[in-house]
């Protein structure tokens, strides 16, 4: 059936007759040469690649050149044994009797990655056979076709082959893909049967925990979205996973997302989830080997990559040669039984480094295969997440679990928004590659004439723009194009300083195409040396996460501070249907004794005075019930302040310090100190590592101490975000200041008590405390004194 698409036609082609048995497994052509037909090295160069609205441009532009019978997007299918394959053919030129394959690119294709060509050609023969079979052609002529985006340059290499060579192609690639697609789909069987009679892991549930798996259950079922506010301490990891994996089988689930905020976030889901896996009921050690559920941990570059400051491709880091050579073997080494379920970071190392390749990008690959996969927000959320361009390429049935998602307000936040630095141009003007090639001194040199131009204007330090001066938007296209089209010649001529601001560029162009002055804003601060750094800010991330919440089946954001529920659907732009609960506490107001210091302000005006006070507080309360406490501060200024008056009067209390930029050892040995019979004070930045995700059972914490309410400062950019939020909410102060800064003391508090058997005291710092509008957004059960 022939239709019009766009002033070309398209053909909807049936290949053959059904077969009796249908096929047992489906791949498209994408898919399946990416599994058996990369090569070499691994070569991840930055090359400025065309974004996916030019690829579409320039699939159009070869199209339209072509004669008038010419076919575009042919949708084909083809059988091997038990395997189907589908795809679309880019387009055929009946009359030349030519199958064309067209890939768009910037630069000399002289630099090509051999592996990448390869590839291409794999695909364009799988697509070749696939016509002949459906057309009844004895040959074809296969064509690569090129385009360059920037200069409309098309090139063209062709290939004639027979039928039966291309068919033999064909076969070869499908042998190599379903033997792995047969132990795949033994593997989802065992899976799945193993997932159906899941047992938890614990001989009862504690209070809440079945009530909020319950609910995690028939969001699944329904393929809904779940807002869970459930207490701190009673295990939501557990409950969260128990609930989703319990679903999975029946709702034919391929993957289940768990995203965290933090690396004490990811540690607390993989223990959980190796404590699931011992859970499920086994007939014998002979079943339980056959019927893994494989949890992978991804993990960021710098912390996975074995030749830090080494370029990933094969002539600068021997972990790149050869990568693609080695990694089958790799990749059956880490999935066989009896592997480790738990593909941790360092379970990945290790099968990496013993076949030669890097750690990294093995795990990047095993995302393909694992059932769980365990990281950050971002290879969901971000602009260029990693699991969501998998699913969207591989159709997966896709589960979230989003941690602590409190969290995700801000992370999204910084994740849609870009900034321009004054100084980060002018080191790029310095730069070796800049002096040495016209074309790119002058388009940063037109840059910076545009941006002096506009802060002559700006009076104010800081200001907010309708748009930009459209003299300095021309600059930043013109910079953009110049610097593309220079590393798309030379891609390794760009020094560092040169290669950041091409990044920060093209980061701010691409959210400055999408721009939407009701949920961002575009303004510009003026720093010390006077210049103005220029920044698109979103403020409301709703319009950029909803897609990706409709790009699940599923999902669940969970955490003990989502008070209120509209806050969270309003921002983070959940569905209209998504579903949200409040799961009881099972604590009792006599577990935490709730003080509120009404006596003491905390507001900046007052801080100098508030030292004095609060200093005899912590001491009061130290020497009638000795142990471990922890005491939390809105900046680490205040924590200096306070923690040396503190010293000065007190020095028998021992006391340990957050300090800044703490690595992960540093933090483990602050959290060390906290032992069941230790004593002292721990003094923390609220909203910083030690105020959430951090579990201190029993008498290794008995108390904490907020000296503040957290909220945001009070600057220009804060009140630009109130006043958009009363513009779009109603609610400007709530949204702005009120809610962030409850949340983070809730979450705070939280680490005092995490079980039924535990005892504490909280001591609320702040005459604020006591009003009825902040009460109300503390947890319920706790016992507030009298206002």
């Amino acid at each position: 059936m022939k239709h019009a698409d766009s002033g070309s036609i398209c053909l909807e082609i049936a290949s053959f007759e059904p077969p009796l048995e249908p096929a047992r497994h489906t791949v498209a052509v994408r898919a399946l040469c990416e599994f058996t037909a990369r090569s070499g090295d691994l070569d991840l160069r930055y090359t400025p690649a065309p974004t996916a609205l030019e690829g579409i441009a320039g699939h159009s532009r070869v199209a339209a050149s072509r004669g008038a019978g010419y076919e575009r997007e042919i949708s084909l299918q083809g059988r091997h044994g038990a395997l189907l394959v589908r795809g679309r053919a880019d387009g055929f030129d009946a009359a030349r009797g030519r199958l064309e394959e067209v890939k768009t690119h910037r630069g000399s294709l002289a630099r090509q990655n051999p592996g990448q060509r390869a590839l291409h050609w794999a695909q364009a023969k799988v697509y070749g056979w696939l016509l002949c079979q459906a057309r009844g052609l004895a040959q074809l002529e296969v064509a690569l076709v090129y385009l360059d985006v920037d200069s409309g340059q098309e090139t063209a290499f062709a290939e004639t082959h027979t039928a039966q060579a291309l068919r033999t192609h064909f076969e070869q690639q499908c042998q190599r893909y379903l033997h792995w697609a047969e132990l795949e789909a033994a593997h989802r069987s065992a899976r799945d049967a193993a997932l159906k009679t899941l047992a938890f892991p614990h001989p009862a549930f504690r209070s809440g925990q079945r009530d909020l798996a319950a609910h995690v259950w028939r969001a699944a079922q329904a393929g809904r979205c779940l807002l869970a506010q459930a207490p701190t301490g009673i295990g939501k990891t557990a409950a969260t996973l128990f609930g989703q994996l319990k679903a999975a089988a029946d709702q034919r689930l391929d993957k289940l997302l768990y995203l965290t905020a933090k690396t004490s976030g990811r540690q607390m889901a993989l223990d959980a989830l190796a404590l699931l896996a011992q859970g499920a009921p086994q007939a014998d050690a002979q079943a339980a080997a056959a019927a893994p559920l494989r949890v992978l941990e991804l993990v960021a570059r710098d912390k996975a990559c074995e030749h830090p400051g080494s370029a990933c491709h094969g002539a600068a880091c021997p972990l790149a040669a050869g990568f693609f050579d080695r990694l089958e073997g790799a990749r059956g080494a880490a999935l066989a039984p009896p592997a480790p379920a738990l593909l941790t970071q360092a379970r990945v190392r290790e099968v990496a480094l013993a076949h030669g390749i890097c750690p990294y990008y093995l795990s990047q690959e095993l995302a393909r295969w694992a059932d769980v996969v365990v990281g950050d927000y971002n290879y969901w959320f971000d602009t260029s997440a990693l699991l969501h361009a998998l699913a969207q390429q591989q159709g997966w049935r896709a589960a979230l679990l989003v941690d602590e998602a409190h969290n995700l307000v801000e992370r999204a936040r910084g994740m849609y928004s870009a900034t321009l630095s004054p100084e980060a141009l002018r080191q790029a003007m310095r730069s070796a590659t800049a002096a040495g090639a016209p074309r790119i001194k002058k388009a940063l040199t037109a840059v910076r004439r545009a941006w002096l131009a506009m802060q002559r204007e700006q009076i104010e330090d800081y200001a907010v723009l309708t748009a930009l001066a459209p003299p300095l938007a021309a600059a930043l296209a013109r910079c953009t194009q110049a610097l593309s089209e220079h590393l798309a010649d030379e891609p390794q001529a760009l020094d560092a300083p040169l290669l950041e601001w091409h990044f920060a560029l093209l980061a701010f162009t691409a959210l400055l195409e999408q721009f939407d002055a009701q949920h961002s804003l575009i303004d510009s601060q003026r720093g010390g040396q006077g210049d103005c750094s220029l920044t698109l800010r979103c403020i409301v991330p709703a319009q950029h996460l909803a897609p990706r919440w409709a790009a699940a089946h599923t999902a669940t954001l969970f955490s003990a501070t989502l008070k209120p529920a509209h806050y969270h659907a309003d921002l983070l732009g959940l569905p209209q249907d998504h579903a949200a609960i409040e799961v009881a506490a099972p604590f009792a107001a006599s577990q935490l004794a709730v003080h509120v210091a009404r006596h003491i302000s905390t507001r900046w005006a007052h801080r100098a005075q508030s030292v004095g006070a609060i200093a005899p507080l912590l001491a009061q309360q130290f020497a009638a019930q000795p142990g471990n406490y922890l005491a939390f501060f809105s900046s680490y200024d205040y924590l200096e302040q306070v923690a040396g008056a503190f010293a000065t009067r007190h020095p028998e209390v021992p006391q340990w310090r957050q300090q800044r930029r703490m690595g992960e050892d540093a933090q483990r040995d602050f959290l060390a100190r906290f032992t069941e019979g230790g004593q002292g004070i721990a003094f923390a930045v609220l909203g910083g590592a030690f105020a959430e995700g951090v579990d201190l059972p029993g008498r290794r914490l008995i108390g904490a101490f907020l000296c503040t309410l957290g909220l945001p400062q009070v600057n220009a950019v804060n009140e630009q975000v109130r006043a958009r939020m009363q513009a779009l909410f109603g609610r400007g102060y709530d949204y702005a200041y009120l809610y962030p800064g409850l949340h983070k003391v809730v979450q705070a508090a939280g680490r005092v008590i995490r079980s039924p058997e535990d005892r504490g005291v909280l001591h609320l710092i702040d005459d604020r405390f006591a009003r009825a509008e902040v009460q109300a957004l503390l947890p319920a059960w706790w016992s507030l004194p009298p206002g």
